[in-house]
C-alpha cells in the first residue's frame, strides 16, 4: 500500500490525522485508545466538517480539567523552547525526556511507540538546533505538549496500521508572515519547520501564515523522507480528506489522503516496475581502449544496471559513440559523476523512465565436475534459464561448451520448479 499527501492547505499533525482517518474509518477507535493512553489528561474526537466546498473531517484534542468541562486547543502550534530561568513547573513546561519516557511507559504497541518516538525525535532535534541547546534540554509549553503528543501519537497509530509501505507528499506551501510562539514573533515557516523539511519540494501559492507546522513537518521527515511520488502504476483504493482549523482565502485548508494498492494486487503482476536513470552522451575524443574500460568502470558501480554504447555520425560527418547509461533512479547524480569521471564528455542528458524487470534468480550448479552460474527468469509463458557463458570457456569446442551450457540449464529449470511446488 502506497498514501500520498496532497498539501493543499498545508500539513499539521491533526490535518494528518483527520485525513487518514477520514480514509480509514475502521481505525477510529484504535487511535483515540492509543491517545488516551499516551496523553493523559486530554480527549480527542473525529466530527465531520464541511467547508462549504469539501467534506471531510476534524481531529480535535481538548484538555480534560473538571467533569463535563473541556478546553479545545485548536491546534494552535505551541512551539518547543528553552525553558526561561525559574520556569520548571510542571504545569508550565514538559521536557522531551519526560515526554519520551511517558511514551514508553503509556503501554502502546510496540510499533506505535516507536513511531511516535521516531516523529517526537525529529521534532526534538529540530527544535534543540534551533535554540542551540542539547536534545535533552528541549521542553514544550503545557498545552502544546499536549496537543503534541496528541497528534503525534495519532500518526503512529496510523503509520503502523495501515502498513502503508510507501509515503509521498506534494510540494509544501511555503506560507508567510510571523508565527506568535513564547519567545514572540517568528518568521513562517518556523526554524524548526524549515530545518525539517529541508529537501521537500515547496511551492508559494500565495497564500499567507503558517502553513507547516513543525509537527506535521516532523511526520513527513519521518515518513516521506525526500522521495517523491511513485510513477509505478497503482489502483486508487480509497481517499479521505482533514481539514486544519483556519480558514484561508479561496482555498480549503485540508489535506488529501490518497490510498494506493500496488497494481496487481490481487492477481498475479507481471514483473515489477521499477524508475530507470537513463543517462546519455557522446564521446569523440576518447580513445576506444580507453573508453572502453572507462564503461567496464562504470557497468560495475552497483547503481548501474547496464551501459551500452552505439556508432553514430556527428557534426560534419564525424564518427563519434553514444553512450546510454541505465541505473537506478535513486542514483541519478552519483552515476551522472561517475559518467564525467571515466569519459571525456563534457556534458549528458537524463531522464527518469519506468520500467518492468521480470524476477529472476541466480543460483550456481554443478555440471559434469563443472561449476556453472544460471540466471532463470519467471516469464509469463513459463520459467526460462540461462548459463553464464564465461563459466563454459575451460571446454574445447563449441558443442561441448553448447552440451555444458544446456545441461546446466536444465538442472536449473529443474530446482527451480521443486522450490515453487515447496
Amino acid at each position: 500500500m502506497q498514501i500520498h499527501l496532497d498539501a493543499i492547505g498545508g500539513m499539521a499533525g491533526d490535518m494528518f490525522a483527520a485525513a487518514l482517518l477520514d480514509a480509514f474509518p475502521e481505525h477510529e477507535a484504535g487511535v483515540l485508545a492509543s491517545v488516551r493512553a499516551a496523553a493523559r489528561g486530554a480527549d480527542c474526537a473525529l466530527i465531520a466538517h464541511n467547508d462549504g466546498v469539501l467534506q471531510g473531517r476534524r481531529f480535535v484534542v481538548a484538555e480534560r480539567d473538571e467533569p463535563g468541562h473541556h478546553h479545545d486547543h485548536h491546534h494552535a502550534h505551541h512551539h518547543a523552547h528553552e525553558p526561561a530561568h525559574g520556569q520548571h513547573g510542571a504545569h508550565a513546561h514538559r521536557h522531551w525526556s519526560e515526554i519520551r519516557a511517558g511514551l514508553c511507559d503509556a503501554g502502546l504497541d510496540p510499533a506505535v511507540r516507536d513511531h511516535a518516538l521516531a516523529i517526537f525525535g525529529h521534532l526534538a532535534e529540530a527544535e534543540a538546533r534551533v535554540h542551540g541547546i542539547p536534545v535533552a534540554d528541549v521542553a514544550f509549553h503545557e498545552v502544546g505538549a499536549l496537543d503534541s503528543i496528541a497528534d503525534i501519537v495519532a500518526a503512529a497509530h496510523l503509520a503502523a496500521a495501515t502498513g502503508a509501505t510507501r509515503w509521498s507528499v506534494s510540494a509544501l506551501p511555503l506560507g508567510s508572515g510571523r508565527v506568535r510562539t513564547q519567545h514572540g514573533f517568528l518568521p513562517v515557516p518556523a526554524p524548526a519547520t524549515a530545518l525539517l523539511i529541508e529537501g521537500f519540494a515547496t511551492i508559494d501559492d500565495g497564500v499567507p501564515g503558517e502553513r507547516v507546522t513543525p509537527t506535521g513537518a516532523a511526520i513527513l521527515r519521518h515518513l516521506c523522507g525526500q522521495g517523491g511520488p511513485s510513477r509505478e502504476p497503482r489502483r486508487l483504493a480509497r481517499s479521505g480528506i482533514g481539514f486544519g482549523t483556519r480558514t484561508l482565502p479561496a482555498l480549503s485548508n485540508c489535506v488529501r489522503a490518497l490510498v494506493f494498492a500496488e497494481a496487481g494486487s490481487g492477481a498475479r503482476a507481471v514483473g515489477r516496475h521499477r524508475d530507470l536513470a537513463v543517462i546519455e552522451f557522446e564521446v569523440d575524443d576518447q580513445s576506444a581502449e580507453d573508453l572502453a574500460m572507462g564503461l567496464d568502470r562504470l557497468r560495475a558501480l552497483p547503481d548501474v544496471l547496464d551501459a551500452v554504447q552505439m556508432p553514430v555520425f556527428g557534426k560534419k560527418g564525424r564518427m563519434m559513440t553514444h553512450v546510454r547509461v541505465l541505473a537506478r533512479a535513486e542514483a541519478l547524480e552519483a552515476v551522472a559523476e561517475a559518467c564525467f569521471r571515466e569519459t571525456t564528455t563534457i556534458g549528458l542528458r537524463h531522464r527518469i523512465d519506468s520500467g518492468i524487470a521480470l524476477d529472476r534468480t541466480s543460483r550456481t550448479v554443478a555440471v559434469g565436475g563443472h561449476d556453472l552460474r544460471v540466471k532463470t527468469v519467471a516469464r509469463p509463458g513459463g520459467a526460462t534459464a540461462k548459463a553464464e557463458a564465461d563459466d563454459a570457456l575451460a571446454h574445447e569446442g563449441h558443442a561441448a561448451r553448447e552440451s555444458l551450457r544446456r545441461a546446466a540449464e536444465q538442472l536449473a529449470l529443474a530446482e527451480h520448479a521443486d522450490e515453487d511446488r515447496t
